[in-house]
């Protein structure tokens, strides 16, 4: 199991960290989309800003996933496209080290959508990529910087696993009553990213 001395370490020097958090339509980032960011900007001395909006992932809500996550087509109509969201959240956590909760599942589906807008933004209007495809219409309104996040990561979820052994599970849900913490908006993005780093917090003072 991965051992996470080092964000402890840069925690306690006073680096910037931000805790983020995605609702989704399901589970498959080449198929699903983000639905929800929610993401908090933190270091040692506590919060310094936040972050949420909800995206419009351009598809229906399919409803085993809204269930869970409350969030429903009426909500997501008129929201912004992930090329105007992203670029927002990008901003936000420059320049700071992310933290989330299973951060294979988060990251896989930032990266799948930057891999998506990225490789759209490299083709012209009626020109070829560099793979020699073409694009009838027109490029992507927004190219990103990189196909795949530049910020080292960490996961609460295997730090948990490795500082609060023998449970059962280790979902935010679970996890948060046992060490104190409340969850109040369980599901949806910001507050879950409030949890995840509240859990980041206590694993770093262990």
């Amino acid at each position: 199991m991965e051992s996470y001395d080092w964000a402890i370490k840069a925690y306690a020097e006073g680096a910037a960290f931000t805790a983020f958090d995605l609702e989704t339509t399901g589970l498959d980032p080449k198929q699903d989309r983000i639905a929800e960011f929610g993401a908090v900007k933190f270091d040692r001395r506590g919060v310094i800003a936040r972050y949420a909006t909800l995206v419009n992932p351009g598809i229906p809500m399919p409803p085993d996933a809204g269930r869970v996550n409350k969030i429903t087509d009426a909500m997501l109509a008129g929201q912004p496209a992930i090329e105007e969201a992203l670029p927002d959240f990008l901003r936000f956590i420059k320049d700071t080290i992310i933290v989330a909760h299973n951060a294979p599942f988060d990251c896989g589906f930032v990266n799948a959508s930057l891999q998506r807008l990225y490789e759209a933004g490299r083709l012209s209007r009626g020109g070829e990529t560099a793979g020699g495809r073409l694009f009838a219409e027109s490029a992507a309104p927004w190219t990103p910087p990189f196909p795949t996040l530049p910020n080292k990561t960490a996961d609460t979820l295997l730090m948990a696993r490795r500082l609060f052994p023998g449970r059962e599970r280790y979902s935010l849900q679970n996890l948060a009553p046992d060490l104190g913490l409340k969850a109040e908006a369980a599901h949806r993005a910001l507050d879950d990213a409030r949890l995840c780093m509240e859990i980041f917090v206590r694993c770093c003072a262990i």
